[in-house]
């Protein structure tokens, strides 16, 4: 799922990426999902793992899907759903009453604060860390990387040093994510993968993946500092949301207040995890922020 995005680059509905990687938009563009959510066969063999299966009754995919399948003369060994958003596990019902012939396993990350996604008639093979999933001409590595939801997982291909970065990087726009700190985090896990390429689970590949991680890690912490100055700059009080937001945004207009306040919250909340900031409730029940004086920022 995205943020603000600009123009979008028109992107085929189906598209040969690789000798063993094949892109279906899920045809459900929006302001959320870009261009539509990036659903992919992996393999070079006649049976695939499909990562993702798009937005629940969108006929146009499963129609695109079942096609794609027949004209590579192929089925689907096994789907991975790498978190447990509508427009990536929505797909997977219809995907089992019109395509498959037989059960086949839907493998995610567990979420442990609410139950998942109901998928009747499909049920989850809940997996853990570092799972390796295998099929003809492809080795991928399921790797927990939470900050855009809490179970997200990334997968790293290896014949391709390749990582289908789901949610956590987009090929235009910017991520949204429920925590910050986890998020930075996972930033970081797949810096250190070093990989070649990274197929996003919304618009372009990136073919320059190292540059644009280092990219999406410098932008985060520049907001950051400029939220830690503004409380440095009044460290003898605390200040509300909004007082942040008004001197970090300068002349944002009124409309936008409150999704800048949502954005400066993710970035507070990973301050105080970062015992760099401390949270008090004002007499109203409102958050108030304020520099830690011990803080060595």
């Amino acid at each position: 799922m995205a943020g603000a995005v600009q123009k979008l680059t028109p992107l085929l509905c189906v598209e040969k990426l690789s000798e063993r990687i094949v892109r279906i938009l899920g045809c459900n563009p929006g302001h959320y999902t870009l261009q539509g959510t990036n659903t992919y066969l992996v393999g070079t063999g006649k049976r695939k793992i499909l990562i993702d299966t798009g937005s629940p009754n969108v006929p146009d995919y499963i129609k695109v899907l079942k096609q794609t399948l027949s004209e590579h003369n192929s089925s689907i060994q096994e789907i991975i759903v790498t978190h447990w958003h509508e427009d990536h596990v929505g797909g997977v019902s219809e995907i089992y009453k019109q395509i498959l012939s037989e059960p086949v396993p839907v493998s995610k990350f567990k979420r442990l604060s609410v139950p998942d996604v109901d998928i009747t008639p499909a049920k989850y093979n809940f997996i853990e860390d570092q799972h390796v999933f295998t099929t003809e001409g492809s080795t991928l590595r399921a790797i927990h990387t939470p900050g855009h939801t809490e179970e997200h997982m990334v997968l790293y291909l290896e014949e391709e040093n390749a990582v289908f970065a789901a949610d956590t990087i987009l090929g235009e726009s910017t991520a949204v994510f429920e925590d910050l700190h986890s998020y930075m985090k996972s930033l970081h896990k797949i810096l250190d993968l070093k990989p070649s390429v990274i197929y996003p689970g919304h618009g372009i590949v990136v073919k320059n993946p190292i540059e644009f991680i280092t990219y999406y890690i410098k932008h985060r912490m520049e907001r950051e500092s400029q939220i830690i100055n503004v409380l440095k700059d009044n460290d003898d009080k605390f200040l509300t949301t909004v007082d942040i937001v008004r001197v970090v945004y300068q002349g944002l207009s009124e409309m936008l207040i409150p999704a800048a306040c949502n954005n400066a919250t993710h970035h507070l909340n990973k301050l105080v995890t970062d015992k760099i900031v401390e949270l008090e409730k004002d007499t109203e029940g409102n958050d108030t922020w304020k520099i830690l004086q011990k803080s060595n920022i």
